[in-house]
C-alpha cells in the first residue's frame, strides 16, 4: 500500500472510532452501557441492525463466494422481509411493553429460571463462535498486507473493537453503524464502477453479465425443491424465513440494535428499513464478485489468492513444484483467454453452436484451474499444516490491492474495517448483555450498586474478547466460505432457540419442565442431522423448531399424565 492508502484508511478509522467515543462517553449505568438509555431514531436503528448484519465476512467473503459458485447465494435472503413483517407484528410489541435488557428474560417469566439460562447459554455459544469468525476475517487483510502471523492481527482487530466498546457502549456502537453504512455502500459502489473500468475496452457491463451468465455465474434463482441442495427458492423462503426470524427475533446482538429506539414504531420502521434495503445491499455485493470472475476471464489470475501462503511455498523445499504448478497455470489461463474472446464473438453474433463450443472450452479450463489450485493446497499441507489451505475468502482483498487505483485501496479496505469493527462491537456487547443479565444476575451473591454493575460487565466484554479472538485463531484451519460458515454456525441453534419463543409466544400449555427437556433432545438433534448431511443447512432451521414444539408437547402430555 502507497502514504496515499495509509492517509485515507488511519483517517477513516480514527474519524470512525473517536465519533462513536464521543457520542456516549458518560454511560454510568446499565440502560446506558446496553440500550444507549433507549434514545435512538429509526433510521439510526435501521442502518445498525444492516450494520450489525453486514460484517467484513460479507464484504470480503461475498464476491469470493460469487466469484466461486456465483449469485445462487442471493436466494438465503429470500425470507427476510416476511421475517421483517412478523417480527414488527409480534416480537417487537412484547419486547418494548416488558422493558426487557434482553430477549432471554421474558422466557423466566413464562417459562422459568433454568429455560432462560439454557437459551442464553445457546445464544452465548453461537454468537461467540460466529464473532471470533468475524475478527478473523479483517485479519485477513492486515496478513496479506503485512504477512503477518494471523495471531497478532486478530488480537490487533479483537482489541481494536473492545477499546470503544468498552468506552461509548451500545450508544456509541450505533452511531458508529451510520458513518459505517454510508461509507461501506459509497465505496462497494464505487468498486463496482472500477471493475468495469477494468474490463477490456469492447466489454461493457451487459456484455460482462453475458460471459458470466454463459459461465454460469448469473444462477439467481433456482426453482427445484431439493432439501439436500444449500441454495434455492424454497430453501431461502422457507427455511430462510425461519433463520432471519430467529436472528433478528432471539439473537441479543440483533434485539439489543432494536431495543435503543425511542418506542415500538421507531423499532418497526427500523426493522422494515432493513428488510427492503438488505436483498438489493447483497446483491449488489454478489455481482460485484461476478465481475470480478468476468475480469480475470480477461486477465490472468493468480493461481492460489492467499498470498501469504504462495510466498511460504516460494521459501520451501516445494518452491520448484509451486513453480511448476504456476507455469501450467499461465499456460492454461491464456487458452482460457482465446476461448473467452471466442464466446464473446459468439454471443455477439448470436452464433448458438459457437456459443455451445466455447464454454465446453471454457469449463475445460476452469476444470483444469480447480485441479491445480487443488494442488496448491495439497501443498501448502505440507508444508505448513497449520496454514490456510483455502482461498475463498481472499479472492475479493487481493483484487482490491493488485489492482485498484492508491488512495481507494485504503478506503476500500477501511470500509471493510469498519464493517467488522460494527458487528464485532455488536456482538461484545450483546454477549456481555446477555452474561450479566441471564447468567449472573441470577446468582444469589449478585447485589452491587450500579457503578459495580458497570464495572463488571466491562470486565465481562473484555472476556468475550478474549474468547472471541482465541475462536478467530482457529478460523483459519476451517477452510471455507466465512459468510457460509457463519450461518451454518447460526443454524445449529437457531431454530431451537426461536422454537422455545414461539412456545413461549403461541402455545401456553407447555411448561418449564416440558420446554427445557425438549430444548436439550432437539439440539443433540440438530447437530446429528447435520453431521450426517442429512439436508442442507438451513433446512436445520424450520426442523429445529418443529422438533421443540413435538416433543415440547410429548413431554407435557408424559408429564400432565404423571399429576
Amino acid at each position: 500500500m502507497s502514504t496515499l492508502d495509509w492517509i485515507f484508511l488511519s483517517a477513516t478509522l480514527a474519524f470512525i472510532i473517536l465519533y462513536g467515543i464521543f457520542k456516549n462517553r458518560k454511560n454510568t449505568n446499565l440502560d446506558g452501557f446496553f440500550l444507549g438509555n433507549k434514545s435512538l431514531p429509526w433510521y439510526n436503528v435501521g442502518l445498525s441492525v444492516m450494520a450489525t448484519q453486514a460484517s467484513a465476512i460479507t464484504f470480503l467473503s461475498a464476491p469470493g463466494q460469487a466469484f466461486t459458485d456465483g449469485m445462487g447465494f442471493i436466494q438465503f435472503y429470500f425470507g427476510l422481509p416476511l421475517a421483517m413483517v412478523v417480527l414488527s407484528i409480534t416480537f417487537i410489541p412484547i419486547f418494548n411493553r416488558l422493558k426487557v435488557f434482553t430477549a432471554y428474560e421474558y422466557l423466566e417469566g413464562r417459562f422459568d429460571g433454568r429455560v432462560r439460562v439454557f437459551t442464553a447459554m445457546l445464544f452465548l455459544l453461537q454468537r461467540g463462535l460466529s464473532t471470533g469468525i468475524s475478527i478473523y476475517a479483517p485479519s485477513i487483510i492486515l496478513s496479506t498486507i503485512f504477512g503477518w502471523d494471523i495471531f497478532w492481527t486478530n488480537a490487533f482487530m479483537g482489541g481494536t473493537v473492545l477499546t470503544y466498546t468498552l468506552i461509548g457502549g451500545t450508544k456509541a456502537i450505533s452511531h458508529t453503524h451510520i458513518q459505517q453504512m454510508i461509507i461501506v455502500t459509497a465505496a462497494m459502489v464505487f468498486a463496482g464502477i472500477m471493475v468495469v473500468q477494468l474490463l477490456p475496452a469492447d466489454i461493457g457491463v451487459m456484455d460482462a453479465v453475458k460471459v458470466a451468465g454463459k459461465a454460469g455465474k448469473v444462477n439467481l434463482i433456482n426453482l427445484e425443491f431439493n432439501p439436500k441442495e444449500k441454495y434455492n427458492v424454497w430453501s431461502g423462503i422457507l427455511a430462510g424465513f425461519f433463520l432471519q426470524l430467529s436472528y433478528f427475533g432471539t439473537d441479543q446482538s440483533q434485539v439489543g440494535r432494536y431495543l435503543t429506539a425511542k418506542n415500538t414504531t421507531q423499532s418497526r420502521l427500523g426493522l422494515l428499513f432493513n428488510g427492503l434495503l438488505k436483498i438489493p445491499m447483497q446483491f449488489g455485493i454478489l455481482f460485484i464478485g461476478v465481475l470480478v470472475f468476468v475480469f480475470y476471464q480477461f486477465n490472468t489470475s493468480p493461481l492460489f489468492f492467499n498470498q501469504v501462503e504462495t510466498d511460504k511455498l516460494l521459501n520451501s523445499q516445494y518452491a520448484n513444484e509451486y513453480r511448476a504448478l504456476e507455469l501450467e497455470h499461465q499456460a492454461n489461463a491464456e487458452i482460457k483467454k482465446v476461448e473467452i474472446y471466442k464466446l464473446h464473438e459468439a454471443i455477439q453474433s448470436e452464433d448458438e453452436v459457437q456459443i455451445s463450443l466455447a464454454q465446453e472450452a471454457i469449463q475445460i479450463g476452469e476444470d483444469k484451474f480447480k485441479a491445480l489450485k487443488a494442488k496448491v493446497s495439497d501443498l501448502i499441507k505440507k508444508n505448513n499444516p497449520e496454514g490456510d489451505a483455502g482461498d475463498i475468502n481472499y479472492i475479493f482483498i487481493r483484487f482490491i490491492l493488485d489492482h485498484l487505483p492508491h488512495g481507494f485501496i485504503g478506503l476500500l479496505i477501511a470500509v471493510i474495517f469498519s464493517a467488522s469493527m460494527g458487528s464485532v462491537a455488536s456482538a461484545y456487547n450483546s454477549l456481555a448483555a446477555c452474561t450479566v443479565i441471564d447468567v449472573l444476575k441470577k446468582t444469589k451473591s449478585w447485589n452491587h450498586s450500579e457503578s459495580k454493575e458497570l464495572m463488571i460487565s466491562k470486565l465481562i466484554t473484555v472476556f468475550w474478547a478474549i474468547f472471541c479472538i482465541i475462536v478467530a485463531f482457529f478460523a483459519n484451519k476451517l477452510g471455507s466460505s466465512m459468510i457460509e460458515l457463519v450461518n451454518v454456525l447460526g443454524s445449529w441453534f437457531y431454530g431451537i432457540i426461536l422454537g422455545i419463543f414461539l412456545v413461549a409466544f403461541y402455545y401456553k400449555k407447555i411448561g418449564g419442565q416440558a420446554i427445557f427437556y425438549s430444548a436439550v433432545i432437539s439440539q443433540v438433534l440438530i447437530i446429528l442431522i447435520w453431521k450426517f448431511e442429512l439436508v442442507a443447512y438451513l433446512w436445520l432451521n424450520p426442523i429445529g423448531c418443529i422438533l421443540v414444539f413435538s416433543f415440547g408437547w410429548v413431554f407435557q402430555q408424559i408429564l400432565n399424565l404423571r399429576k
